[in-house]
């Protein structure tokens, strides 16, 4: 089986988990993919066999985290500077389960305020954060260089901060990659298989419909 590792805290503990039952025997037969560097590194100091997507173009299951969810499962992903590594890989799977609390569900992308991560390249990135002003001006979008935590391919983050919805989001997405300059964007949209969500009342999953 071919297992995508996830990054974050959340895919931290599936991580761990999943060393474990190696470790164990009760998993065999089964190889990874990081997400990310740091996803990587920690794979490695538990003995995880790794490969990529060169040699298994196929990921039968991606266990991953969100930043946000929408009653559609679509996600906002990427806080952490990983999302064009995810985004490979998630869309390469056959299942990918997203396990979240209940603090990330919002009502629409973008809702929770924080962070959407785009990431560009450092050349012109100025210009590049102007124009996703500009396009998406009608949200009242705010763009802003990320001091710490650039992308994992040496690459520049911009965070964009939306105060209203930002309507078609695949309409959105495209637009930012039609930008000369854009790598990808952190709007994983249609995606997600099924999104598992910890909260007061206990858990609960959400299936694609």
């Amino acid at each position: 089986m071919v297992v995508g590792l996830g990054t974050g805290s959340t895919a931290k503990h599936a991580v761990d988990r999943i060393g474990e039952l190696i470790q164990k025997g009760i998993l065999s037969n089964i190889v990874c993919i990081p997400t990310s560097t740091r996803t990587q590194e920690q794979a490695l100091s538990l003995q995880i066999p790794l490969s990529d997507l060169d040699s298994h173009p196929v990921v039968d299951l991606t266990i991953d985290g969100a930043d946000e969810v929408d009653p559609h499962l679509n996600l906002v992903k990427g806080r952490g500077g990983s999302l064009l590594r995810e985004k490979l890989i998630e869309s390469a799977s056959r299942k990918f389960v997203v396990v979240v609390d209940e603090s990330k569900l919002v009502k629409y992308i973008g809702g929770s305020g924080l962070a959407m991560p785009v990431e560009v390249v450092p050349f012109c990135w100025k210009f590049n954060a102007r124009r996703l002003e500009e396009v998406f001006g009608y949200a009242g979008c705010r763009a802003q260089l990320r001091r710490k935590g650039g992308g994992d391919n040496g690459n520049y983050i911009v965070d964009l901060y939306l105060e209203r919805a930002i309507g078609d989001l695949k309409a959105a997405s495209e637009a930012m990659m039609r930008m000369s300059g854009v790598v990808e964007n952190g709007m994983f949209l249609d995606m997600a298989t099924a999104v598992i969500v910890a909260g007061s009342g206990g858990i609960t999953v959400k299936d694609k419909v």
